[in-house]
């Protein structure tokens, strides 16, 4: 007999939260557990993430605001499930949140995560058209998953056109800078104040690829932050 609960797919995937990842605690790699600083009884950890358009359709559905209605609605939606079918367990919402979590580290764990040349994950099956959206440590007794095997699609993009489609040449030296980009988002001319040129050239999963105004919501939100760390320096 499986001693294992199922994890409740169909209802994150209908919230379109459809990218999930149970991690055993005990398995996890030492040095990423103890940031984690689990708490006692807790014993898995699960990673949710979103691929795909549809995430963003169904928050501006909800109706939901403030400063980011994608995270009000991932915690929401997660929250909602165990109030409504395991009202017994516990969890604990780790990200969104307060405390640093290596997230492209649990992504690279579950597979989902290989470094594109303008630095943001992609695989396959998305392109780099998926986020993490939350990060749960439960005494839940899910089945752990295993990392899916899907190869890096830059490794057989012999073109690369996002190299050439940066404005700052971020990646001219063939890999990427962090200075340029940076520079020439908070230029007053940019066009990748609000977007990424590089990202939109990529050819990987281009039916995934993110609506502009999704594109403007996530980019304005990191060029925000890039102008209050430079104030703070």
């Amino acid at each position: 007999m499986n001693e294992f609960e199922t994890i409740p797919a169909d209802y994150f995937n209908q919230s379109w939260l459809n990218r999930q990842h149970v991690f055993n605690l005990a398995e996890l790699p030492a040095a990423v557990k103890e940031k984690l600083a689990p708490q006692p009884g807790e014993r898995q950890l699960i990673l949710f993430g979103h691929g795909g358009r549809r995430l963003w359709e169904a928050v501006q559905a909800s109706g939901l605001g403030g400063q980011d209605p994608i995270d009000e609605y991932s915690t929401q939606t997660i929250s909602n499930w165990f109030a409504s079918h395991a009202p017994d367990r516990h969890y604990r919402i780790l990200y969104p949140g307060t405390q640093p979590i290596a997230l492209q580290a649990l992504g690279q764990l579950a597979g989902w995560h290989h470094a594109a040349p303008f630095m943001v994950g992609i695989d396959s099956e998305w392109g780099s058209w998926f986020a993490y959206r939350a990060v749960v440590i439960s005494d839940t007794n899910f089945q752990p998953n295993l990392a899916v095997d899907r190869n890096n699609p830059c490794l057989t993009c012999a073109a690369k056109p996002c190299i050439a489609a940066c404005p700052a040449a971020a990646m001219a030296d063939g890999k990427f800078a962090l200075s340029p980009c940076l520079n020439y988002r908070q230029q007053g001319d940019s066009s990748c104040a609000h977007t990424c040129l590089a990202r939109l050239a990529c050819p990987i999963a281009p039916e995934h690829r993110y609506t502009a105004e999704q594109m403007r919501h996530s980019y304005s939100r990191s060029l925000k932050l890039i102008r209050e760390l430079k104030m703070h320096r």
